[in-house]
This record gives C-alpha cells, sequence and structure tokens, in this order.
C-alpha cells in the first residue's frame, strides 16, 4: 500500500482529490492542514481519512507522518488575504518546512501546486509568494512536477466562482465590474485532480502551464452560471472604480474577505495564460466548461457542501 501525504488536504485542492482516491484500497491518504473548521469538515465528508490538523509554517510532529510515504502533495497555500505576514508564512515558509522533511524521511517524488500567477503581470502577495514557493521547487533534488493551474472552480469552492455562484442565490442584484469583457481561462478542480493523480502514476517531472482550455469573458461566464443556476439575482453592470470602492469598505468591516481589491485589479488584467494540450500530456479527458459548471453546482453529493474562509 503506497502513502500519499496531502497538505492543505482541507482546501478545495485537497478535497476533490481525497475524494477521487480514498476508494483506492492501494492507497494510503494523510491529510495535513491548519484551518479548524475545514479540518472538521474534511472528517465529516471523509471520514475513514486520516487528516493531521498543524500549521506547517511551524516545525512539528505533523513531519513524522512522511516516513513510508510514496508521494507528498504540496498543496497548501494563502491565496487570499490582507496581510503579507500570511502569505509568506503559508506559501513560503510552509514549503521549505515540507521540503525539509521531505528530504529527512527520503520520501521520493512530490507533486509542487504552483500557480498560473508566475506568468502574470499581477503584482501582489500570492504572484510573490507563489514565485518564491516555484523557486523553492526548482531547487528540490528531489523528483517532482510542478503544476500551475488558472483559477479554479468545482466541488467545496469557497472563494472565486463557489462564492459568486452562492452571493448569485442571496442578493436581488449581481454587480459585475466595467463591461466585463475580462478573458479567464476557468480550470475545473477536478480535470486538475486527475492530472494529479497521472503525475503520481507516471512519475511526471517539470513544470506545466495548467489553464482552461476554454476562454471566456468574465461577464459570460457569470452570464453562464446564472443560467445554470437560475437565482434570484439580476446582473448589473456598474463601473470599475465603484466596484473597488465597495470592496475597500467591505474590507474594513471583514478582516478575511473573499474577495479583495488586489484581487479584482488582478481580474481586470488583460492577459491570456499559456496553453498546453495537457490532456493527451497526462492521458486525462478534459471536461467542457458548461459540463463542469452544472457538476459543480447540481451535483447532488458535493454542491452544497462549502468550506469556510
Amino acid at each position: 500500500m503506497r502513502k500519499i501525504v496531502i497538505t492543505g488536504a482541507a482546501g478545495l485542492v485537497g478535497q476533490n482529490l481525497v475524494a477521487r482516491l480514498k476508494s483506492r484500497n492501494d492507497l494510503e491518504l494523510v491529510g495535513i492542514d491548519k484551518h479548524q473548521a475545514n479540518v472538521r469538515l474534511f472528517r465529516e465528508v471523509h471520514p475513514g481519512v486520516r487528516i493531521i490538523e498543524a500549521d506547517l509554517a511551524k516545525a512539528g510532529a505533523w513531519a513524522d507522518c512522511f516516513a513510508g510515504a510514496d508521494t507528498v502533495v504540496i498543496n497548501q497555500a494563502q491565496i487570499g488575504g490582507l496581510s503579507a505576514q500570511e502569505f509568506e508564512a503559508n506559501n513560503v515558509t510552509a514549503t521549505k518546512q515540507i521540503l525539509s522533511a521531505i528530504r529527512t524521511h527520503a520520501v521520493p517524488y512530490f507533486v509542487g501546486m504552483s500557480s498560473s500567477v508566475v506568468n502574470s503581470a499581477a503584482d501582489d502577495f500570492y504572484v510573490r509568494t507563489k514565485t518564491a514557493q516555484e523557486r523553492l521547487f526548482a531547487a528540490s533534488d528531489v523528483p517532482h512536477v510542478v503544476l500551475r493551474p488558472t483559477l479554479m472552480f468545482g466541488w467545496f469552492d469557497r472563494k472565486h466562482l463557489g462564492w459568486l455562484r452562492r452571493f448569485m442565490e442571496r442578493t436581488p442584484v449581481f454587480p459585475v465590474p466595467g463591461n466585463g469583457r475580462f478573458m479567464r481561462q476557468p480550470l475545473y478542480v477536478g480535470d486538475l485532480v486527475s492530472i494529479i493523480i497521472a503525475s503520481i502514476e507516471q512519475r511526471k517531472t517539470g513544470a506545466f502551464d495548467i489553464s482552461g482550455l476554454e476562454q471566456i469573458a468574465y461577464g459570460d461566464l457569470i452570464a453562464m452560471i446564472h443560467d445554470i443556476v437560475k437565482p434570484r439575482a439580476r446582473i448589473v453592470h456598474i463601473p470599475y472604480a465603484m466596484f473597488w470602492a465597495l470592496l475597500w469598505l467591505y474590507a474594513r468591516f471583514d478582516k478575511d474577505p473573499p474577495f479583495t481589491t488586489s484581487q479584482l485589479e488582478a481580474l481586470v488584467i488583460p492577459e491570456i495564460f499559456p496553453v498546453i494540450d495537457w490532456p493527451n500530456e497526462f492521458g486525462i479527458a478534459a471536461t467542457p466548461l458548461r459540463r463542469a459548471l452544472s457538476e459543480t453546482c447540481l451535483n447532488p453529493e458535493f454542491s452544497s457542501v462549502t468550506l469556510s474562509y
């Protein structure tokens, strides 16, 4: 039986990866995450899978579970927030600690979860720390693959499209900044999980840009979600400056807002990320965007399960 250790196991990618792998009797899964509420949810959704609640930025007994591991999926990430220290701790310091544990316990392979933002024109805490994290991956002499996904959505999505969908169901008006013609390449987390599994099985090495294969304007993406969910909200376009000001004001009352002014600034940058033929590269089938959104929003088992911030 092969042991796979998954850091950030109670987050979006980790929850989906465990959901796909937990029925396999040839694998022992061990998750690590520091988010108390999401660890509790993980135990409810995946009762037969071990998870350790620990802050990976701090040395501790959590590293002992790396002994005998076949693979580590380095998946913890600080995506949103207002503090530079949070991003540095979760994306950089924690990665240093994990790579040290991998060396100590002679783990033969790891999957490094990076982000498309390393190719972005944006400049914020997330971009800087994910770029620094990827340098740590590159410096490791342990065989590994680095995956750089674009904006993701899927089951357990607490931010991004998941939060937008839930907001759409709660409010009579759904605001879209400006004309909404900001091109996006959303990636279904179910497809990313298939890529992670294929990487583990094939022992892939190198760095791969994993972008959504279908380009779509942000406004059209919101309209597609609206058509699938059929919520009460009416879509309304508002000036960018007003949208920015509303987010700024919201952040004065919420220390961990689901959408920040920095993310809005990144949203409107006109950029398209590299697209490779990852279905053939990893031997998997891509899920069409509309079908993936339907599975995300309408799945009877997981569509209503929401992670905490």
